[in-house]
């Protein structure tokens, strides 16, 4: 016989598999009648995904003074560089859930930070498509007790039902060795983040944080106005990259948003006692806190100027370390600023820590075109459309909240001779030794040195 659900039911049931694996049949009937049948059909383990991630937890290099016992943590494989644990997700996109289960389970304790970096285009009415991500938990290998579910929250994103939300209380979270496919229509373009959203105060400053941006439908088609389609969608040479906005402007006029290169600059931090006290079984008192080191792009300087990590390594799936540097195996993303004299670059930023930053530009000023996924743009003839008023700015020092994104645009200043300038870029709000915090370089080369950007400067495939 079966068994009517309740709403205090389905709650229970949330925090497991049993509604995502068993489908419109276990729903109780108002959720049957909320959902849409794509989107609940879509929520089953073995449906169709875009991305496939893990979370986990790991072990990271961080370079700065002793701090003992806290850091280095001496449960850290010291022979290869490493210092700290994290929680953290991977990308194992390209992998079978059942065919390679062996493969995806061996990625236990091989966490990244930041999470791994991803895009996607602006939904398209005329082409619709929704975008799914699997998410797994394959548990913690240092602490096999703490038995926490994970979730992916996507911070900002307008469009969500709560079944997708990731906020554990009202939508699914995903239990040791389940699995849950979310679906998202990404209607706004601009720069996100996302989270896990259990236990998020712990769990986000262990290092379950990402970034993720949408870029605008404008990039595909163009505009009638001038500006035509992006690089990012096939354009032509001439074309730029792409549009941080549908601006609906040419590209000569000075609200344009093209942009010839664009860059992630993801904001966390690392309280050295909080992480310590996960590694070895301890309570934390979060009303104590205080970041013992800022990462950016999940390093500290001057690791931020190393390359990116090589990807991923096809057999073993494990991540490859950058050029030089094993210890940063598990950090892949550079957070180096290259370019040429004249080009306009884009900076996407995201901080996920808990403190305001200001990131200084040295000797530059960048153009503040979008601010949480939204262009600075006031509202049109139309009342809905933000296509009125100019309201960005310029700016040599950004402001940015915990949980706040931004979009910046500068132009390279000139440049003659061999080599590169240099422009600091750092956060001057440090409240530690800046030799370990939140800083990297941009390097200006001369006009047509570097070759086109093809995709965002710090993406690693795979990774």
């Amino acid at each position: 016989m079966n068994k009517p659900i309740s709403r205090r039911d389905f709650l229970k049931l949330a925090g497991g598999a049993v509604v995502t694996a068993a489908g419109v049949g276990m729903l109780p009937q108002f959720l049957r009648k909320t959902l849409a049948p794509h989107q609940v059909t879509a929520a089953s383990a073995a449906g169709e995904h875009d991305l496939f991630f893990a979370g986990t937890d790991g072990w990271i290099s961080l370079h700065g003074p002793a701090n003992p016992p806290y850091y280095p943590d001496p449960y850290a494989d010291a022979t290869a560089g490493l210092t700290t644990y994290v929680f953290g997700f991977r990308n194992l996109t390209g992998l079978d859930p059942a065919a390679d289960s062996l493969q995806v389970a061996g990625q236990k304790n091989h966490a990244q930070h930041n999470a791994p970096l991803f895009w996607l285009d602006q939904f398209d009415p005329a082409a619709p498509k929704d975008f799914k991500l699997l998410l797994t938990n394959l548990g913690l290998a240092q602490r096999p007790d703490l038995v926490d579910s994970h979730t992916l929250h996507w911070h900002g994103f307008r469009n969500v039902i709560p079944y997708f939300d990731g906020e554990p209380t009202g939508s699914i979270s995903v239990p040791t060795g389940e699995y849950f496919t979310y679906v998202y229509r990404p209607h706004d373009p601009g720069t996100y983040m996302y989270h896990c959203h259990v236990e998020d105060v712990e769990h986000v400053h262990m290092g379950m944080t990402g970034i993720v941006f949408v870029r605008a439908l404008q990039n595909k088609y163009g505009n009638g106005a001038g500006a035509p389609v992006a690089r990012a969608n096939g354009g032509a040479a001439s074309a730029p990259l792409g549009y941080a906005y549908n601006d609906g402007v040419a590209v000569s006029d000075p609200t344009s948003t093209a942009y010839d290169r664009e860059y992630t600059m993801f904001l966390s931090e690392v309280w050295n006692q909080a992480h310590w006290n996960d590694a070895h079984i301890q309570d934390t008192d979060w009303s104590l806190y205080k970041a013992d080191f800022s990462l950016l792009n999940g390093r500290v300087y001057p690791d931020t100027l190393a390359p990116n990590g090589g990807g991923r390594d096809s057999v073993s799936n494990d991540l490859i370390p950058p050029a030089g540097r094993p210890d940063l195996q598990w950090q892949p993303h550079t957070s180096l600023v290259e370019c040429n004299a004249g080009d306009k670059v884009l900076l996407r930023f995201a901080n996920l820590g808990f403190r305001e930053a200001a990131m200084t530009f040295d000797g530059l000023n960048v153009k503040v075109v979008g601010r949480d996924a939204t262009p600075m743009r006031g509202f049109g003839p139309d009342g809905s459309t933000r296509n009125g008023v100019d309201t960005s700015y310029m700016t040599d020092t950004l402001l940015i909240g915990a949980g706040e994104g931004y979009d910046v645009i500068f132009t390279a200043p000139p440049h003659s001779g061999a080599g590169y300038d240099t422009y600091m870029l750092y956060n001057r709000r440090f409240t530690q030794d800046p030799s370990h915090g939140q800083a990297t370089e941009i390097h200006v080369y001369a006009a047509g040195a570097l070759p086109l950007a093809t995709a965002p400067g710090n993406a690693v495939p795979n990774a």
